[in-house]
């Protein structure tokens, strides 16, 4: 299943999303399931993956899926705001280039707004792993990749598979 994941390279992934409206969630429920399971699948070969962003399947909706041990949440129309002036420097990976690092620097703290599947409002205050996680997922939604992040050019690990 994980060859539905697009790759590095792919025009989709530059392209900014479309919002989702409260009438089309029923009929991307089978695709926001498969998005879960992808990132099971993803950990199972690769030991990582805590979330993927709907584009990376080709879908150009705003929907994030996060899928850890401790949650399991979709994500609908995030927003990221209130971000720290703190940054963190990390070594990020994707499930769109599973065999490339790149280091980046993300806001160690943000807040984010969004709605679930059933449209229940959420606003959730992120810090550290899932403060990054999320900054990631939310520049997929506007076709930014972590390789534009990169903080020079000697920020990029091969770690093959």
């Amino acid at each position: 299943m994980l060859e539905k994941i697009i790759k590095l390279g792919d025009p989709r992934l530059y392209e900014k999303c479309k919002e989702v409206s409260q009438n089309e969630v029923a009929s991307l429920l089978p695709q926001i399931e498969e998005l879960h399971q992808l990132v099971l699948d993803f950990r199972k070969i690769y030991g990582a993956g805590r979330a993927i962003a709907a584009p990376q399947i080709g879908l150009m909706k705003r929907i994030i899926c996060l899928n850890t041990p401790q949650n399991k949440q979709t994500i609908i129309n995030p927003v990221l705001t209130n971000f720290s002036e703190e940054m963190i420097e990390l070594w990020d990976d994707c499930m769109s280039f599973p065999s490339l690092h790149v280091r980046v620097k993300r806001h160690y703290s943000c807040s984010m707004s969004f709605v679930d599947e059933n449209w229940k409002p959420h606003t959730w205050f992120l810090e550290n792993e899932l403060s990054e996680l999320m900054q990631h997922e939310y520049d997929h939604l506007n076709g930014i990749l972590a390789t534009q992040r990169a903080i020079d050019c000697e920020s990029f690990k091969y770690v093959g598979n």
